[in-house]
């Protein structure tokens, strides 16, 4: 008899546990199914690239000799449960189900009432394609007062050897983020993105989406990215070539029309499995030892991968269901319509929106300071803005966007995530971009009609969850700021927050 290998749409890995066990006889399923692409509102190019990414894989297995059912929408079943049924009942020969765990708590609380339903032996295999396992994240957590992602990465890098020289971190130190925060001044060229050619498979994917997913949020055309492992690796390539050695010094910064600036278009790739997140990290590495690139341009960069993006995913799994749950500082308000049409006067909210809604992207200063910082500092929901994130980016799983999204913008889980709220006024923004020189609003005025509104939403914040954030260390020179302003200020400052709020309802921000 012979086995059954489902292979989920961001498992696009011939190195997945699961496929490493294919014999000859076995089958393996590939499935698009209307129930995972439309539980959440995902963004067009998201699903463009998602279904581009997953034909191309299909085909590849296919030329490599592996036995592949591979079911398509608008044809195929509403549910995965529901092909692999209608699969088992073609082939008698297909006698058990072997999946490699998926990445969503919801997906595998699903999968683990499958054996049941179906009558057959169903294997869940671990997803080894991360540095660190799900069982060594809840070893290391275990026990500590105090979760904090610099310390995980510590002991990431001394178990990975990247940037390690005998034990210790290349440089003499762990972090380099003090060298890497300047704002933009238009004084470096930005390198041109790669382009790859259309071709069948990705104009059917473009067709299926406009008709089927056109209410969908985003901009679906034009689309022009990787979706094979080749492209992928050139994208790698071009990236470690061209916007590597200027990453760090820039990875903060801001400005109009510049969408990608140094930044990689790696992260959709990774979450897809088109590439390996330790072949990404060795060839930054590599670019350093090369003199290619400088030691904290690779050391932020591979932070990224191999501190968070690990962290996020062992906080995800050791935590939930009940993470999502939280809401620490009670934020509940309506998220606005510009959040999904982009149309509004704050010029650095506009301008992260457009890049996202065009892009199915935005940097994580965007979305940390920018979209994010906004949601935090003007009360927004939780859930809807959680969602929103979900729905949105084209990295977007909620193993990564959850922890990231609750924990890190929305400061839910009361400081789990972050040792202090990512809360800033309009100066923070002014000092990395240059979005403030063309706003209709005033960024160095706290009230009246065109004063910058993350400043009053910013001192508002501080003020309305005082008695959950003031005993934090971090948090005492914007205390104590706020203390010297009187209480005539502090009544005009709560005055604009709710004069902000009454334009957000009727969107007239």
């Amino acid at each position: 008899m012979a086995k059954l290998i489902l292979v989920l749409g961001d498992q696009l890995s011939l190195n997945l546990a699961s496929l490493r066990c294919y014999q000859p006889g076995d089958a393996v399923l590939m499935a698009e199914v209307m129930t995972e692409a439309s539980y959440s509102p995902h963004h067009q190019k998201k699903l463009a690239l998602v279904f581009s990414a997953m034909r191309h894989f299909g085909k590849s297995l296919k030329d490599a000799g592996y036995r592949l059912r591979y079911c398509a929408l608008p044809g195929s079943r509403p549910s995965l449960v529901a092909e692999v049924e209608a699969t088992l009942a073609k082939d008698p020969s297909l006698d058990s189900l072997l999946v490699t765990e998926p990445g969503e708590w919801r997906l595998l609380a699903e999968m683990q009432g499958w054996q049941a339903r179906l009558g057959i032996t169903v294997t869940l295999l671990d997803d080894d394609r991360f540095f660190c396992s799900r069982q060594a994240f809840g070893q290391w957590a275990k026990g500590r007062s105090q979760w904090r992602m610099e310390h995980f990465y510590h002991q990431q890098r001394r178990q990975s050897g990247l940037l390690m020289d005998q034990g210790r971190p290349l440089g003499g130190r762990w972090n380099f983020d003090a060298d890497n925060r300047q704002g933009w001044d238009g004084s470096a060229q930005v390198p041109p993105l790669r382009h790859y050619p259309n071709d069948p498979i990705r104009e059917g994917v473009l067709d299926l989406v406009e008709q089927h997913f056109g209410q969908h949020m985003g901009k679906l055309r034009p689309f022009d990215f990787p979706v094979t492992r080749q492209e992928a690796l050139a994208e790698l390539a071009d990236f470690i070539q061209l916007r590597l050695p200027s990453f760090g010094a820039w990875q903060d910064a801001m400005a109009i029309g510049e969408d990608w600036l140094f930044h990689s278009r790696l992260s959709p790739l990774i979450n897809l499995g088109l590439l390996g997140p330790q072949e990404v990290c060795q060839a930054a590495e590599e670019a350093y030892h090369s003199g290619h690139a400088p030691l904290a341009a690779v050391e932020g960069f591979i932070r990224q991968i191999l501190g968070w993006r690990e962290y996020v995913r062992g906080v995800y799994w050791t935590l939930m269901p009940g993470y999502k749950a939280n809401n620490a500082l009670a934020s509940t308000r309506p998220l606005p319509d510009f959040y999904w049409t982009g149309q509004t006067q704050m010029r650095c909210m506009h301008e992260a929106l457009r890049n996202s809604l065009d892009n199915g992207y935005a940097h994580h200063i965007q979305r940390l300071m920018i979209t994010g910082n906004f949601a935090l500092i003007a009360g927004l929901s939780v859930e809807a803005i959680c969602d929103w994130y979900l729905a949105v980016y084209m990295d977007a799983y909620e193993w990564v966007e959850l922890p990231n999204t609750l924990g890190m913008v929305m400061h839910a889980d009361g400081g789990l995530m972050a040792s202090k709220p990512y809360a800033a006024s309009g100066k923070y923004i002014k000092r990395m971009s240059n979005y403030c020189s063309q706003c209709p609003y005033d960024v160095n005025s706290l009230t009246g009609p065109k004063a910058c509104p993350f400043n009053a939403f910013y001192w508002h914040f501080l003020l309305r969850n005082r008695s959950k954030l003031e005993a934090n260390p971090r948090l005492a020179m914007p205390y104590r700021t706020l203390d010297r302003f009187g209480p005539d200020k502090r009544d005009a400052i709560t005055q604009q927050a709710q004069a902000l709020w009454r334009r957000l309802d009727d969107n007239d921000l």
